[in-house]
């Protein structure tokens, strides 16, 4: 993992968030941006925003035709920084037929923008079952940033009762491990899965779903994640994790 701009920490959550010096002003809705950073070199046009932060807040919106009519909409989040920031807006791009009758195995497009509307990233996931009786058949996740070039993949791994995955480089290569708990699904918790180095060893960063609430929960579908990784960690990397998080 040392190949990706990062050095494990012994600790279990990564450093504090450096804001960036500007803010910016918010839109006609409202919604305040982050502040568009300087171009670096080497860089995938777009992940710019993500060598400024170490932690990422996604908050799924609450899409009212579908708790009226039980309906599967296309679902769309807001990734926003610890300031409360929008950093990027992500849709799915399914259809109806899909999305109603395959439910979480169907597979999916999800576009992630930018403040000027440009597409950064995009997950592709095929139909994939997360069973544990389907071994041969278990989810999978491909990141492209920008959209056509390939940055890395999220696979997840067999285990009797455990949700595991493995993120992975553009060449296939074992990056970094996910391993979550055995039981998915708590009453006024959040719920973690720890990302861990390659031998297991040492924590990397944190995927978390967040408790919104005994009303929210039962009644609706909606999701807030939260993601903390390294500062310097590669932010091609980083754009795995959060692909990884849309995955979980």
């Amino acid at each position: 993992a040392g190949n990706y701009g990062f050095q494990a920490q012994p600790m279990g959550f990564p450093g504090g968030f450096v804001p960036p010096p500007v803010q910016s002003q918010p839109t006609m809705d409202g919604t305040i941006w982050m502040p568009i950073p300087p171009s670096i070199p080497n860089c995938p046009p777009g992940l710019e925003y993500l060598t400024q932060i170490d932690q990422i807040l996604i908050h799924q919106q609450l899409e009212v035709l579908e708790i009226v009519t039980g309906f599967e909409e296309n679902n769309k989040y807001e990734l926003k920084n610890s300031l409360g920031q929008r950093v990027y807006f992500a849709a799915e791009d399914t259809d109806c037929l899909t999305r109603n009758c395959c439910g979480p195995s169907r597979p999916f497009t999800m576009r992630i923008t930018d403040n000027l509307g440009r597409e950064v990233i995009r997950l592709h996931r095929p139909l994939r079952c997360s069973a544990c009786c389907c071994p041969c058949c278990l989810q999978e996740l491909e990141v492209q940033a920008p959209p056509g070039t390939i940055v890395g993949y999220v696979v997840q791994n067999w285990h009797v009762c455990l949700p595991k995955f493995t993120i992975q480089d553009e060449k296939r290569k074992d990056i970094l491990k996910i391993n979550g708990p055995c039981v998915v699904c708590r009453c006024c918790e959040d719920i973690h899965f720890e990302v861990m180095s390659l031998d297991e060893t040492c924590p990397v960063g944190r995927i978390s779903k967040q408790w919104t609430g005994m009303v929210r929960e039962m009644f609706t579908d909606t999701d807030n994640f939260g993601i903390s990784f390294p500062m310097d960690l590669d932010v091609k990397m980083k754009a795995v994790m959060i692909g990884a998080c849309f995955l979980i």
